[in-house]
């Protein structure tokens, strides 16, 4: 793992966000500044903030960067599985892609009994639920422990600052949110995925605990792969070597994602209801260099650190200049 002390000149080296004036249909989302063009192209450029809780909590140097470049990883290693939005990448925040029309729900893939947001099956089973997502789950099951079997826990997709709400499949159908054959395909199509990053991970001593897809449909009502797949914001990684003896324990995981900022947070205040204090500059730093270590333990390449004569959005906006000017 990189040295978090060797990342302190990256420390004011962040991209908080990405307002570029030039291009048009700027939509602001919980990490991504979007925009989308008159021709069906969107471009999504991923800025350092971390999202939890239903909140914006830092910025995490390079993590935009992280984010892009291990979507673009997991996207090329199941573009046979299912067809992704992806067009270009002409930076290593951006990416280009179709603008698709998008579902009206995630849908969440589990392996474990884990979890520190309210919608995660660890804190709703701890507060007495048996009965989730539409999955009847034994009592007596332990922290972190591994399901029977894969589920799909999918919930709505709230817009920032509000809750996503569990779903299950009777509601989907019920709320006439999907058809019975979009859903049935749509699932096929996160299990495939899930399974892939499950084995992947596993190759390189990671356990894939759970993860999130968004999905939209192309102009022909294709079901396609959109945002980002198998990402450390989009997925729980735990170091597998590690598991057995830390379950047992009953000590947390060793984990690889933004999880290692949920954890801090939620030891110090319960972040629904109270103010979340200064996340500490080593802390970030720490955070930094989790995202690179889990894009390097994924993709067995070293992580590009950038030139940091030149500030991220400078960068962005240089490499973006050829859509300076497109109407909406």
């Amino acid at each position: 793992m990189i040295d978090p002390a060797k990342l302190a000149p990256y420390a004011d080296y962040t991209l908080p966000e990405a307002i570029i004036p030039e291009l048009p249909g700027c939509y602001r989302g919980k990490v991504r500044d979007n925009y989308d063009l008159k021709d069906g192209t969107r471009i999504l450029i991923a800025s350092d903030r971390i999202s939890a809780f239903d909140r914006n909590l830092a910025v995490i140097p390079l993590k935009g960067q992280v984010l892009t470049q291990t979507a673009r990883f997991w996207f090329e290693a199941t573009r046979e599985i299912c067809p992704n939005h992806v067009l270009d990448y002409p930076d290593p925040n951006v990416l280009v892609c179709k603008r698709l029309d998008m579902m009206p729900v995630e849908i969440v893939v589990r392996d474990y009994l884990a979890g520190t947001t309210s919608t995660s099956i660890l804190q709703m089973y701890k507060k007495g639920s048996r009965k989730m997502y539409g999955h009847r789950f034994p009592d007596g099951m332990r922290d972190n422990e591994k399901l029977p079997q894969t589920i799909i826990t999918p919930t709505t997709k709230a817009e920032q600052g509000e809750h996503d709400a569990p779903l299950s499949a009777s509601d989907i159908l019920a709320r006439r949110l999907l058809t019975d054959k979009q859903w049935r395909e749509v699932s096929e199509k996160a299990l495939a995925l899930f399974a892939c990053g499950r084995e992947i991970a596993a190759r390189q001593g990671l356990i894939l605990v759970d993860t999130k897809y968004e999905f939209g449909f192309d102009e022909r009502g294709n079901i396609v792969l959109a945002d980002e797949v198998h990402t450390p914001d989009s997925s729980r990684y735990w170091v597998a070597e590690s598991y057995p003896a830390r379950v047992t324990a009953g000590t947390p995981p060793q984990t690889l994602d933004k999880d290692f900022i949920r954890r801090w947070v939620a030891e110090r205040c319960d972040p629904y209801k109270e103010p979340v204090p200064e996340i500490p500059q080593d802390v970030i730093l720490q955070a930094a260099a989790t995202y690179i270590d889990v894009y390097e333990t994924l993709t067995g390449a070293p992580f590009a650190l950038p030139d940091r004569s030149m500030s991220p959005l400078t960068r962005v906006r240089d490499n973006l200049q050829k859509y300076f000017g497109e109407a909406a």
